[in-house]
């Protein structure tokens, strides 16, 4: 019996989500279906169409919502309510890989009901794989982690003030 096992990339380096739409890409190709919920970025990433050409289904946040950091407690409040929905959403529908792209901060941040999160990856239907990606994971996502890959950063163009470039890091 396929039990459906659950993958952490996490970590503070570049390639959580990278790593996560790979295995999307692996689960495509071979015929299998999958659903990614991306919680606090803007839906404007490049892999998403051809994901979604492919027959992913995305649930995305919007542009123009900003960095947590500098929205007011009423554009928090909409976001987190937002991503509630696309998480609903997303589960409402079969599929044999579901990504939670930046679930970790998403929890850590209040901007999704961690709950639901959890009722994701741990009440999962039978041969589900199911990705969290993110820099701190809950302690009971690494607990809950079959796979727990950690990304570590030893050296970053930010770092010379190069800024993020389409197409390599969005």
């Amino acid at each position: 019996m396929n039990k459906g096992l659950v993958h952490l990339y996490w970590g503070d380096g570049k390639g959580k989500t990278t790593a996560a739409f790979g295995l999307a890409l692996r689960m495509l190709g071979s015929g299998g279906s999958v659903a990614v919920v991306q919680f606090l970025k803007d839906g404007q990433s490049s892999e998403l169409q051809p994901l979604r050409q492919l027959g992913a289904r995305v649930y995305s946040g919007q542009p123009g919502t900003g960095f947590f950091s500098q929205m007011t407690p009423e554009e928090r409040r909409t976001v987190r309510a937002r991503h509630d929905d696309l998480l609903q959403q997303a589960l409402a529908q079969p599929c044999d890989l579901l990504v939670l792209d930046e679930a970790c901060a998403a929890c850590r941040l209040g901007m999704v009901d961690e709950g639901l999160v959890r009722h994701a990856v741990l009440d999962r239907p039978a041969g589900r794989e199911v990705v969290l990606t993110g820099r701190d994971p809950a302690d009971w996502m690494q607990l809950a982690a079959d796979y727990s890959t950690e990304m570590r950063c030893h050296k970053h163009p930010y770092q010379q003030g190069i800024t993020a470039r389409k197409g390599v890091e969005y």
